[in-house]
């Protein structure tokens, strides 16, 4: 397939193909933040993420020849808000280039581990965020604003809670094992022992993570798998979270019910997936591992299922967000639409359009006869759906 059909048929699917390209990027993301080494996974972050940016950015790029309106989501409300009706946005490159070198101090003289740690490089990615966001032009401020309110959320999940923690118990080298201890090592364990899986949750010697010890069917010996940090799933879990409240906040004008239980629905999904993701990672080892694969199913478990298992569901629910989730009505340059211009023709008979004919125009500025369009609601002419009613 040639690059200019493939184009085409893109453009004809605009909506499967942000889809994709929204999950493909995602992949990225959560590869970059947290990398399984030791396996052909971490070369794919760069790959995903331009790939699936470049087709996400391309897909929702807004038409030049459109009215552009501010967007008026909460993600843009809340904006306004903490930068002081937009006051503060012309200081944003100097609070970027300051976390900046805050950061590289706070490793260099307090922490424990003067190398960039994944929390760095979410601190370091939020920076950036802020010293290019007053340099996008206004007609991306849509996108502009989700990604802005994407790092902040991350930001607040992963890197606030455990800067306090450090704070508090006044020990730099403290990390987010506590997540294991509380939200996932008992429930995994719980789960494990409805499905008959005999195991125990309890301290390690110089590990503050938990460790589960279970015995496999094909081994004479248990064995303890340490839940650390990077085997918790916690920045998978806090990249799909602040993904998907940026989403939400960027596309509705206010927290309908319906937008409080996708919230409460996609946050418990997520969590429960990151437990069957332990769940299975356990149970491969206890059913497959012998004396001669040593726990290595165990260990390629981790290294792949647990990714693919956690990425299927964040696309099954992307999904189901895309598809039921209402989003904000089109602005009012495309909601009414123009009068036919004489000698229109409609898309799909190519027949002349009449003011007297009922018809459908597009965004894209094509029309087509009501009539024509009775068993479809894409364009036929760029594949959008959603066309708008005409009483031209």
């Amino acid at each position: 397939m040639t690059f200019a059909r493939l184009a085409k048929q893109l453009a004809a699917h605009r909506r499967a193909a942000g889809f994709v390209a929204l999950i493909s990027t995602f992949a990225g993301v959560a590869l970059i933040i947290d990398r399984p080494k030791g396996s052909i996974l971490e070369w794919l972050a760069i790959p995903l993420l331009l790939g699936g940016g470049g087709t996400f950015a391309w897909v929702t790029w807004p038409a030049s020849n459109g009215a552009w309106e501010a967007p008026s989501g909460l993600a843009s409300q809340f904006l306004r808000v903490i930068t002081w009706h937009g006051r503060l946005v012309k200081l944003f490159p100097v609070i970027g280039a300051g976390i900046i070198l805050a950061d590289l101090e706070y490793n260099a003289f307090v922490s424990a581990t003067p190398a960039l740690q994944t929390e760095d490089i979410i601190v370091l990615l939020a920076a950036v965020v802020l010293i290019g966001y007053a340099f996008v032009p206004a007609r991306f401020a849509r996108g502009r604003d989700f990604v802005l309110t994407f790092f902040i959320v991350l930001n607040g999940i992963l890197v606030v809670p455990l800067l306090l923690a450090r704070a508090y118990y006044s020990d730099f080298e403290q990390s987010v094992d506590l997540y294991s201890w509380v939200a996932l090592a008992p429930e995994t364990s719980a789960v494990l022992n409805l499905l008959g899986v005999s195991n125990t949750v309890h301290s390690v010697p110089g590990a503050t993570a938990p460790g589960l010890t279970f015995t496999p069917r094909n081994l004479p010996a248990p064995v303890t798998l340490v839940i650390t940090t990077a085997c918790s799933g916690i920045y998978s879990f806090g990249i799909f979270a602040s993904a998907f409240v940026a989403f939400v906040l960027t596309e509705q004008e206010k927290l309908s019910p319906r937008v409080w239980v996708f919230l409460g629905l996609g946050l418990l999904g997520a969590y429960m997936a990151n437990v069957l993701r332990m769940t299975v990672i356990v149970l491969v080892g206890y059913y497959t591992d012998t004396a001669q694969t040593d726990l290595q199913n165990m260990l390629l478990a981790h290294s792949y299922l647990g990714w693919i298992i956690f990425l299927a569901w964040t696309s099954l629910f992307w999904w189901a967000l895309v598809r039921f989730l209402p989003t904000r009505a089109p602005n009012t340059s495309e909601s009414t639409p123009a009068p036919l211009s004489r000698g229109a023709i409609c898309a799909v008979c190519n027949r002349s359009l009449s003011p007297v004919v009922p018809a459908m125009r597009c965004a894209c500025g094509s029309y087509s006869h009501r009539a024509c369009m009775m068993d479809s609601t894409r364009c036929p002419s760029c594949g959008r759906l959603g066309m708008l009613a005409s009483s031209a």
